[in-house]
């Protein structure tokens, strides 16, 4: 028996995603999310006990978007129509994949046309690191590693809680996830406070980091992506990130992660692969049609897996 309440949004909100993207002009929720999470951490990040102040922050408002959405829908579940665009619509506001290939074709765009800094430049808006003295290589090489990792954070992850929870569940951990962006670091300013939602974070991600290398692998084939999925995966310094990554650099046989700048202080992190050869534009391409494939797989099988439920 189909759902047509969960497989209508989920297809609809996908090509959303796909044709429309992310316009500046479009209200978007994380917007207002990132609006919250600032308001509530200059109120409660000062004094003492930040760790119980951020975990607090941090569960009253995934808990809040969770609740409000669930009895929303609830409220309108009668209205199909009316419950099929509502859900579709935040379908599309929880994936981000045509983004995150458009922002990392742009970066490919300023370096060929511009040159390096407006290269450096484009890229400084997609990623952490300090951006000022990359060469072009290691410009690729961070559009590869954002490419990647946002493949989980921005597209399977949402789809993974879409699964387990409707879009109550993928929006609150939309929430999560931007907590985790705003305020999970581990500096002066936010180890303390921060704290709750880099682990909470760390905990929602641990299966759809997985789950997202498994997808690079099996739309490439790639069997060397599946030995550096397991070879790899764990030696990045987050629990999750070093997952798709490995799956990446084992597919395109190259060499990911290294020390890299963030606010100026220098971050060594492990090597992801073996081969140190100069990465290029087809790279890139070949990273965002891998991304775009496996986000494809994974609502195929998301289809045929809750067609097969009664």
């Amino acid at each position: 028996m189909n759902h047509p309440e969960i497989i209508i949004p989920l297809i609809l909100g996908f090509a959303a995603d796909v044709f429309i993207g992310d316009p500046h002009w479009l209200p978007h929720p994380v917007r207002f999310f990132g609006r919250l999470i600032s308001v509530g951490e200059k109120w409660l990040n000062k004094g003492k006990q930040r760790i119980l102040k951020g975990a607090i922050m941090t569960a009253a408002l995934v808990s809040a978007v969770f609740f409000f959405l669930y009895i929303l829908l609830k409220v309108i579940s009668a209205n199909f129509v009316l419950c099929t665009i509502v859900a579709s619509g935040f379908v599309f506001y929880g994936l981000a994949n045509h983004s995150l290939i458009k922002e990392s074709l742009l970066v490919i765009k300023a370096l060929n046309k511009e040159g390096i800094e407006a290269g450096r430049k484009r890229l400084s808006f997609i990623v952490g690191r300090d951006t000022t003295a990359l060469n072009e290589s290691q410009v690729h090489t961070a559009v590869l590693e954002t490419l990647s990792e946002n493949l989980s954070d921005g597209v399977i992850a949402p789809l993974f809680f879409y699964t387990v929870g409707g879009v109550p569940a993928m929006l609150a951990y939309k929430m999560a996830n931007t907590l985790d962006s705003m305020i999970g670091y581990k500096n002066e300013r936010y180890k303390d406070f921060g704290w709750f939602a880099a682990r909470l974070d760390d905990v929602l991600n641990f299966l759809p980091a997985r789950i997202t290398a498994f997808l690079m692998v099996l739309v490439t084939f790639s069997w060397r992506g599946l030995k550096f999925t397991f070879k790899y995966g764990r030696q990045h310094a987050s629990p999750n990130s070093g997952y798709p990554e490995a799956a990446l650099a084992g597919i395109l046989n190259c060499r990911l992660g290294g020390a890299n700048y963030y606010s100026g202080k220098l971050v060594i992190k492990p090597n992801i692969g073996d081969n140190n050869r100069t990465i290029s534009d087809s790279d890139v391409y070949k990273a965002c049609i891998i991304n775009f494939a496996s986000a494809i797989l994974f609502i195929l099988l998301i289809v045929f897996g809750t067609s097969g439920f009664p």
